[in-house]
């Protein structure tokens, strides 16, 4: 901008001189006699002039196409295998970088005299106007399809039904491909923006992205939204991944997981069960309780060679008796092989049994199996002790209605877990070879550069999709801490080396409906495992009510380096983005006009008057959340790389058919049924052999 003020919203007075100077260009050329000049100095007058013409026509056609620009942008819209992708880079839409200039202009916007600019012409006022009556008459309804019709050849074409305020992205006509570098990701990705105004879309996007560079690819949509979904596995197919569906809607799909049956430490199964219970309050007591009662049969069934399940948990906290005694005669048995207790301990127990007085019982006892009394007192005179046989013996020794009381609180959840269909997901059988849904193991999974969905369906049941998605965070949390320690390889081929480091891209659809003392520190700490997250959610005080405490909303906000923010409509949600910004200048032109009488008898002047045109400067932000409450869909502001502001609009999915798009979910499921394999020994089927065969590259 080489003027103080740049006026671009007034008629483009420069077409004029075009004109003047083109038809003096044509009279050099047409007779220069005319104007008594020779051949020589009428070309050279005609090309000055031309140049001229040309310049100016430039000016003029720029302030034209401005304007339009502020009333219609031109479409822009990619089909899924045109969207591009970078490596090194990724993605976001088309855009510009948002300065001090755009702020003047959408400020400009604003005056009463622009007003003519941002309105529909008269002729399109009166077509929109008419064409409700148009389509009610059998006659006129073709009107109505022609003035409608979205073409180029249209003159009323109607703009685009995204609403919001179009000036917002049009004050700036030279747009360029916004990309952001993949080392900023690990820092974490924010997206804000309310119902359906693109979020979907731009996930679609940044997965797509994700999946054909060959990361691994993690979606987390507590909804549960098909066409998500679909476009996923249409995705993985495309880029010939591996891809592997978890869905509590559509179970006969879905492969299986257990959510409690993978973890560094024992203690975390029962962390996963206790942290959806209740806190509050009187729930405080009964929740540490539940802990301790789940961890002591988790530390069992570990040391009796199982993996814990959500099945194998609830029958034991509703009946811990079974095994009491099966940890016990093992316990038992091992204690005997290293000297610590007798090798008769079987016949001194069964005699103890055999003694037993069923009137003389204490009362905690009434109830109670003869055997778990005789190993119970067996224990307590020999004075054996194992850590988890002490833990077993202690919760068998109190009441069983007091023992009912105190676990209480995780009986419902359990309820919840382990019934129905959904049972089958979380709590997979893993010997039923009969069962051709594969198994998910997060581990397995990195190892393969495979893509996952995971759809919760919290619309059903938000308490089984709260607890699966938040024990899926926690394992993914421990995985974090065993690629610290290990790496991803821990000992077996790695099979991802010849494409460098792997980079976990977790996108978390909804993410206030996932979010718990398990998702901070993915955010956190993980990024040094290579995990990158971009969590997605329409308001921060979604986020804020679902933790329950703004300052540990707080500490999450503070781990998202990257900021992209759609249509809110929430006033503190929109100035999370506004208030990092700086205040710039703006320039306002004020015109001042004034008359003064002459005082001064004889002198010939009865007044003086003045005409001016001033310019003051004064602070503004740089964007007001006004601006962002006001976007079109598909539009968002993105703040990266420390404190760039770019505008940006996301392509619109082009209406073509997708060769790799399966019809819906009926036709996906078919061709899943024929490509499953069991994820958890991917490196000993036909598939790995053929991808360790390939060099250890994972497509």
């Amino acid at each position: 901008m080489k003027h103080p003020v740049e006026a671009l919203l007034r008629p483009p007075v420069e077409l004029w001189s075009a004109a003047s100077a083109a038809a003096c260009a044509s009279v050099c050329l047409a007779a220069p006699s005319a104007l008594f000049m020779t051949p020589g100095v009428a070309w050279s007058a005609a090309a000055i002039f031309a140049a001229l013409a040309w310049t100016r026509a430039r000016q003029g056609v720029r302030v034209l196409r401005y304007q339009r620009r502020l009333r219609f942008l031109p479409r822009y819209r990619l089909a899924a295998d045109r969207i591009p992708w970078s490596p090194t880079r990724l993605f976001l839409g088309r855009g510009f970088r948002w300065t001090q200039i755009h702020a003047q202009r959408l400020r400009d916007t604003l005056r009463p005299a622009a007003r003519r600019y941002l309105e529909p012409s008269r002729l399109e006022a009166w077509a929109r106007r008419h064409e409700p009556a148009w389509e009610r008459g059998s006659a006129t309804r073709w009107i109505a399809r022609l003035t409608r019709a979205d073409a180029w050849w249209n003159p009323l074409r109607p703009p685009p039904p995204v609403g919001g305020l179009s000036q917002i992205h049009g004050v700036e006509t030279d747009e360029q491909d916004v990309w952001l570098p993949l080392e900023e990701r690990n820092g974490h990705t924010l997206v804000l923006g309310t119902t359906r105004v693109g979020k979907t879309r731009l996930a679609e996007i940044l997965v797509t992205q994700d999946i054909r560079r060959g990361d691994v690819v993690i979606v987390f949509d507590p909804k549960g939204d098909a066409d998500l979904m679909l476009r996923v596995h249409a995705e993985a197919k495309r880029a010939d991944r591996p891809c592997y569906l978890f869905h509590l809607g559509y179970p006969e799909i879905s492969a299986r997981y257990n959510a409690i049956g993978n973890f560094e430490r024992v203690t975390e199964v029962a962390t996963r069960i206790a942290n959806q219970l209740p806190s509050e309050g009187n729930s405080a007591a009964f929740k540490e309780f539940a802990w301790r009662f789940v961890n002591i049969i988790a530390r069992a069934l570990v040391d009796l060679g199982r993996r814990p399940d959500y099945h194998q948990i609830r029958r034991h906290i509703n009946d811990i008796e079974p095994l009491f005694v099966e940890y016990a005669r093992h316990a038992l048995g091992r204690l005997a092989a290293a000297g610590e207790i007798g090798g008769d301990w079987a016949a001194r127990v069964a005699a103890i049994q055999d003694a037993i007085n069923d009137r003389s019982l204490p009362h905690n006892f009434k109830g109670r199996g003869r055997e778990a009394i005789a190993l119970f007192n067996f224990i307590q005179e020999a004075g054996a002790y194992d850590p988890v046989l002490e833990g077993l013996a202690g919760a068998f020794k109190y009441d069983r209605t007091y023992y009912d009381k105190i676990v209480s609180s995780v009986g419902p959840l359990m309820e919840k877990l382990t019934t129905g269909r959904i049972a089958e997901l979380i709590s997979p059988d893993y010997l039923d070879a009969t069962d051709p849904r594969p198994i998910i193991d997060w581990r397995a999974i990195i190892r393969m550069r495979a893509v996952v969905y995971v759809g919760l369906d919290a619309l059903t049941d938000a308490t089984v999709a709260a607890a699966v998605g938040n024990s899926m965070f926690a394992d993914l949390v421990s995985v974090a801490g065993h690629i610290y320690k290990h790496g991803v390889a821990s000992g077996l081929p790695d099979v991802g080396a010849d494409d460098g480091p792997v980079r976990i891209c977790l996108h978390a659809d909804e993410f206030n409906e996932l979010i718990g003392d398990e998702f901070i520190p993915l955010v956190n700490k993980a990024g040094g495992a290579g995990f990158q997250v971009t969590a997605y959610t329409q308001t921060w005080s979604d986020v804020e009510a679902r933790v329950g405490s703004r300052a540990k909303a707080g500490q999450i906000a503070g781990n998202f380096n990257t900021l992209i923010m759609l249509r809110v409509r929430e006033l503190a949600t929109a100035e999370m983005l506004t208030s990092q910004l700086p205040e710039v200048e703006i320039q306002t032109l004020m015109q001042v006009s004034g008359a003064t009488d002459s005082s001064t008898p004889g002198s010939g002047v009865d007044f003086t008057s003045r005409n001016e045109d001033r310019i003051s400067v004064t602070r503004a932000p740089l964007l007001t959340p006004n601006e962002i409450m006001s976007l079109p869909k598909g539009q968002a502001f993105a703040l990266v790389e420390g404190g760039r502001l770019w505008k940006l609009r996301m392509p619109l999915p082009e209406a073509s058919d997708d060769p790799h798009m399966p019809e819906d979910v009926a036709a996906m499921a078919s061709e899943m049924r024929k490509a499953y394999r069991t994820g958890e020994d991917w490196w000993r089927d036909d598939a790995g052999d053929a991808l360790l065969a390939r060099g250890g590259r994972a497509k």
